[in-house]
């Protein structure tokens, strides 16, 4: 069976048109991201200068071997800075542990642990399945109102607006990062879930696992407070 190509058209009319067509398709495709950095423009810090927050939120990024991938160790020493700092009481790690042998909070909890985070300091959510789901989840399963979310450069906007969008008053610290080919892919992949962000945050929907309420932040930051 032979396969057609596409013909281009031959007039000058249809070429201006298929001209305006691709030209629309690519300003539409781009809004999406647009919209994050709009909104995102004034919430963006460094370690340096992040705003005093009770809880400071790390989304996982991966794990080698067991252990965090270079790209969320690096969230998690801005984390542990920002507390040794005293910017931040409770450090919220939410990632994925949806099979036994895949454990990203544990092995959050466990670096953060040895680079000066008390145990009693750190909360873990093991339903962060995306960012949606951790943003809403930080919300309505573990009360925060307002936290520092920390994360690399090319995810950061999108996580301060959805969960901006989720109720969560949020700022966003964008870790350096080596751009290997992870980053590129990284910010690559944003384009694309730029879209699947601007959904969530009009419809809103339920993340994959919601659950009861968990009193993990609420009870760290009373003990912070004694």
């Amino acid at each position: 069976m032979k396969i057609r190509r596409p013909r281009l058209p031959r007039t000058r009319r249809g070429r201006r048109r298929l001209v305006q067509a691709v030209m629309a398709g690519c300003v539409l495709a781009l809004l999406p991201m647009t919209w994050l950095y709009v909104s995102t423009a004034e919430r963006l810090r460094t370690t340096a200068n992040a705003p005093r927050a009770q809880v400071a939120v790390v989304f996982g990024a991966g794990l080698w071997n067991g252990e965090p991938s270079p790209y969320l160790a690096h969230r998690l020493d801005a984390a542990a800075k920002l507390y040794r700092a005293g910017r931040v009481d409770v450090v919220l790690v939410t990632g994925d542990n949806s099979r036994k042998d895949y454990d990203e909070p544990d092995a959050m909890r466990a670096y953060l642990s040895r680079h000066g985070v008390p145990g009693k300091r750190i909360v873990s959510d093991y339903a962060g399945f995306d960012t949606w789901d951790s943003c809403v989840r930080a919300k309505k399963i573990f009360g925060v109102d307002r936290a520092v979310l920390i994360s690399q450069g090319f995810h950061i906007r999108r996580a301060v607006a959805l969960c901006e969008a989720a109720g969560v008053d949020s700022y966003g610290v964008g870790v350096d990062a080596e751009h290997d080919a992870t980053w590129y892919y990284g910010g690559t992949r944003e384009v694309f879930a730029a879209g699947k962000a601007v959904l969530d945050a009009v419809f809103r929907p339920d993340p994959m696992f919601l659950g009861p309420k968990e009193h993990g932040v609420s009870e760290a930051l009373a003990q912070a407070r004694d």
